[in-house]
């Protein structure tokens, strides 16, 4: 009687298995089934579920709305901080500045793979290099800084500076490229280790390459750009398999490949930087912060921390850091990253330490009537330049170009290995009412070309002085040029009829930094500074924009 309870018990078992299992098998199907034609389609790719993963060194911030360019103090009386309510989408940025030690480590590669050296790429690593001259000053001795700042160990960790705005863009460039090679790499899209062994001038990674033309990658070479599927792959299984796709790329629908890594615009820096996220009830702000952490003060209100400050800045004439034995703030210049708290968001450093670059190119007017959503002005819209073979044009050391700045620095322009870029034109800006040309720097900044009435037939035939009368903005020139010898000259303009700095060359930055006092803490407050020109107390993070949900949990009410 036992044994024929026992295999009455064994008989449900199995038959509960099997309808569970069948019910699996039904569910499966049904999720590989397309939703618009019912076909049988790849349920991985199908996925809408795939979330977007942060790259390294960043933290997620949440977008949302926000008053930009609210103010508690004006003592300058710039009138260039409007509040306007502006929405941010969601996007990632840096946990702290970047540091000597990231910014070496792409000086490194650079020299590395464009030896300077060689006559055809002796000004690569130079332009890429900081300006360490910029801790002098004619009444001070700073010889320490000049000297050691960038490479001794001892500051590897302080964010870098001497960094000028474009060198900030080329940075953030190089790195979109090496954290997509690693990640091509690890999931077997790469022949391993490549990226260090097998990489030279003409033969590079570059993320847009690789999702345009693959087969060019790496200067066309097949033994390092691999297919899913290839018997060459190293995560092949005994069969050449590595997963239900087979002899592909990856493409931006495999879900892998991350957005660039970029400046952020001034709208995104100071949304994170505010933080208003820590002064939330449900989907209204409480109260108003005046520094990027709660409160009015610049001290620590904590119990084990009270009257701590919260960032390095200068408190006085010739107070940088506090009487000796004190050291009111923990530092005379700059200080290594995550010295002090971060705010809501986990970020370090939004105020104090060094100013930060932004993306914005400068106007004194945030024009909130035209747009409010990712509010950024310096559009400049260019396309893949395709030559007669109907293929991309791929840069080589042949058709590199450099752009001589107003120092007479030179930078390089592009690298081997991109995509050459051309700007836009009429086949896609004809009959469209979002934009009507590549360069869209002067849009509605009250210039004539934003007017109504301007005539746009006859810019062609106008003369480069003609055009020069008609801008709204009258800065200096400087020129640079090169002589029949091959010499570099350069000519200062002296002109006493100029009215002001501003031009499509000059960027916004923001924060306080460690040279300045405590009223350009203030998030909102803006400064401009030249692009090509660097200083002791400007660096730069980078932010890369978030592809997929606002936010990364569903929210309740309670929370």
């Amino acid at each position: 009687m036992k044994v024929n309870k026992f295999k009455t018990l064994q008989l449900m078992i199995s038959m509960i298995l099997i309808v569970g299992l069948s019910g699996c098998s039904k569910k499966s199907s049904s999720k590989s089934a397309s939703r618009a034609t019912g076909w049988n389609v790849d349920s991985k790719k199908a996925s809408s579920s795939k979330k977007q993963v942060a790259g390294p060194g960043l933290v997620f911030v949440e977008g949302g709305t926000f008053t930009m360019g609210k103010v508690q103090d004006d003592v300058m009386h710039d009138w260039n901080n409007t509040p306007t309510q502006q929405h941010v989408q969601s996007f990632y940025m840096d946990e702290t500045e970047v540091t000597n030690f990231m910014y070496l480590e792409y000086l490194d590669w650079l020299k590395k793979v464009f030896p300077p050296t060689e006559e055809i790429y002796k000004n690569i690593y130079e332009g890429a290099s900081p300006d360490t001259l910029v801790w002098r000053n004619r009444l001070g001795y700073n010889e320490t800084m000049t000297n050691n700042y960038l490479r001794h160990p001892s500051y590897a960790n302080y964010p870098v500076v001497g960094v000028n705005w474009m060198q900030a863009v080329e940075f953030s460039k190089w790195r979109t490229e090496r954290v997509n090679e690693a990640i091509l790499e690890k999931n077997g899209y790469l022949k391993k280790n490549a990226k260090t062994q097998d990489v030279s001038a003409e033969s590079t990674f570059n993320t847009e390459t690789y999702l345009n033309a693959p087969t060019m990658t790496y200067g066309g070479n097949e033994e390092i750009v691999l297919k899913k599927g290839d018997k060459k792959n190293p995560k092949a299984g005994k069969n050449g398999n590595v997963s239900e796709q087979k002899n592909v790329y990856a493409q931006r629908s495999s879900g892998i490949v991350l957005p660039e890594y970029r400046l952020p615009t001034e709208a995104e820096w100071e949304y994170a930087a505010a933080a208003d996220v820590g002064q939330r009830e449900y989907n209204i702000y409480k109260g108003q912060k005046k520094y990027p952490w709660s409160g009015s003060y610049t001290r620590s209100g904590k119990r084990q921390s009270k009257g701590d400050q919260l960032a390095n800045f200068k408190q006085g004439n010739g107070d940088y850091g506090g009487i000796a034995g004190w050291s009111d703030d923990g530092a005379d210049i700059t200080q290594v990253v995550k010295y002090y708290p971060a705010n809501d968001f986990g970020l370090y450093d939004m105020a104090g330490n060094v100013a930060e670059w932004v993306a914005d190119v400068y106007r004194p007017i945030i024009d909130n009537e035209w747009n409010d959503f990712n509010y950024f002005r310096g559009n400049q819209y260019t396309k893949n330049e395709i030559g007669k073979d109907g293929k991309v044009v791929i840069v080589t050391k042949d058709n590199m170009k450099y752009d001589t700045l107003s120092n007479g620095k030179v930078m390089a322009r592009n690298f081997p290995g991109q995509i050459s870029q051309v700007p836009v034109d009429e086949n896609e800006t004809y009959l469209r009412q979002n934009f009507d040309k590549s360069d869209n720097i002067n849009y509605r900044d009250g210039d004539k070309q934003s007017s109504r009435y301007y005539n746009f037939g006859s810019s062609e035939s106008e003369t480069g002085k003609e055009k020069d009368e008609r801008k709204m903005y009258n800065s200096p020139k400087h020129n640079v040029s090169t002589d029949s010898l091959g010499k570099m000259v350069r000519q200062y303009d002296k002109s006493s009829k100029r009215t002001t700095l501003i031009n499509n060359e000059v960027r916004v930055y923001k924060g306080g930094s460690w040279r300045d006092r405590a009223y350009w803490l203030d998030p909102a407050q803006r400064r401009y500074f030249p692009q090509d020109m660097a200083t002791d107390y400007i660096g730069f993070r980078c932010a890369m924009s978030r592809v997929g949900p606002k936010a990364e949990k569903r929210k309740s009410a309670r929370n």
